[in-house]
């Protein structure tokens, strides 16, 4: 798989790409695009290919992780691809792996993955929690909602950047689609103060967000 990535290899996207993952060391990065990226998971899956690929490692080169990332993410069983992302997880080194990371499985099997986000959000692994939270995001937000899951992120206390980040975009996400709950917390300070102000500042900049209710948030 490596002669095949390589032969995508776009050295001005490597040295463009690699500025957005400083945690990535650059010469692990080969500079392949996502668009490639994901068709090659998908004609490894279509070709029962992909096994072997996500049983080495953990992987040497940036890409090598996403392409699993994205392997993962494709898989119809969720009992699986659970299993498989938690095998997985520890070896997530940067934020662009891990939000990458979508599985589509996840989405038609809520009760049971609600357990799991609250085991990743617990880690102390930074990037599983970064995962668990974004997992409650992305499939916890506008649908399947439950107020016991702003307790769950608020009581995350990291000094990692990628970490806090995310805590931020969580919240900003929520002001979108949980308004009244979400607010209360910006109104009480029941984040850290870098973690509100960065909520704020990407609420602000969100196209979901009413200009009235940017307006009142500027207030906070």
């Amino acid at each position: 798989m490596k002669s095949e990535l390589f032969k995508h290899q776009d050295l001005k996207f490597k040295a463009f790409h690699s500025k957005l993952i400083p945690t990535v060391d650059p010469d692990t990065v080969i500079g392949v695009r996502t668009p490639i990226l994901k068709k090659l998971a998908k004609q490894m899956i279509s070709e029962n290919k992909w096994r072997e690929f996500i049983s080495c490692f953990p992987h040497y080169y940036y890409e090598e992780n996403n392409l699993h990332a994205f392997i993962l993410s494709e898989l119809k069983d969720y009992d699986e691809c659970v299993k498989l992302v938690d095998r997985f997880l520890p070896y997530v080194n940067n934020w662009a792996t891990c939000d990458q990371m979508r599985p589509k499985s996840f989405n038609k099997n809520h009760d049971k993955l609600i357990g799991r986000v609250f085991e990743w959000i617990k880690s102390d692994k930074p990037y599983t929690v970064r995962f668990g939270i974004e997992t409650l995001m992305v499939y916890f937000s506008k649908t399947h909602f439950d107020e016991r899951f702003v307790d769950l992120v608020k009581g995350v206390k990291s000094e990692h950047y990628y970490v806090k980040m995310m805590i931020a975009w969580y919240f900003a996400t929520l002001l979108v689609y949980q308004w009244d709950v979400t607010v209360k917390v910006l109104q009480n300070r029941e984040l850290g103060e870098w973690e509100h102000k960065k909520t704020v500042q990407k609420a602000l900049e969100s196209f979901r967000i009413s200009k009235e209710k940017k307006d009142y948030l500027r207030s906070l």
